[in-house]
């Protein structure tokens, strides 16, 4: 990969992380922001693995905000409302160590990054939905505070919103998609150092140094 293509790669992936969160231009939920997490935490050096993806989901948050608010006449800024996107950020956050814990596994072989990116998209969006959609059932009174409310808003969801499970399907084939190309398209900085890679230098190696650099 060309070298000025490699440090655009993030940024081209945050703009249509960003694009993909806008209504009606890609299909309910086919979005790209647990991919960015998740691949944030997994592949991206230093303090860029945590600023890339928060800016672009606050930056994103807020136009989406100010286009409903004024746009559609919704209170997006109601307490609830400001609650349900703090549980949002908790489970991006759980998307971010998922793929952080998974860094040392990763292997530098292009193509066997493909299993732990897809395995890690796919458990990382489970993890999400669960998160979301409990958040859901317990702030929104359609749903009987039951455990049979809680299944309900898991599958089906409230009456005149598309079901919940087909919001599932998208964001798993989605995330493993975008993880999956991610995980093939990049290529580690060679600027980065041995431990934002997650490298040691062997222990002789380093003895050896300090004795060549002592004789």
């Amino acid at each position: 990969m060309p070298d000025r293509f490699q440090q655009l790669y993030p940024w081209f992936f945050a703009v249509v992380v960003a694009l993909s969160r806008w209504p009606g231009l890609f299909p309910p939920n086919f979005s790209v922001v647990y991919s960015l997490c998740l691949c944030g935490g997994m592949f991206f050096p230093g303090r860029w693995a945590i600023a890339l993806p928060l800016g672009t989901l606050l930056v994103s948050d807020v136009a989406l905000n100010l286009w409903y608010q004024f746009g559609k006449g919704y209170d997006v800024w109601d307490p609830a409302s400001l609650l349900y996107m703090v549980g949002n950020y908790a489970g991006y956050a759980v998307l971010f160590l998922l793929g952080r814990g998974l860094k040392p596994l990763v292997p530098g072989t292009r193509w066997l990054r493909l299993p732990p990116a897809i395995l890690g998209s796919l458990l990382g969006v489970m993890l999400f939905y669960g998160v979301t959609n409990t958040l859901s059932w317990l702030r929104d009174p359609a749903y009987a505070k039951t455990l049979a409310g809680w299944w309900t808003a898991l599958t089906t969801g409230s009456a005149g919103w598309p079901e919940t499970w087909k919001f599932l399907r998208n964001s798993l084939l989605s995330s493993a998609l975008f993880s999956a190309l991610f995980a093939v398209a990049w290529q580690a900085d060679p600027s980065e150092s041995p431990q934002e890679k997650g490298e040691c230098t062997p222990p002789a190696e380093v003895d050896g140094e300090a004795e060549e650099q002592t004789a």
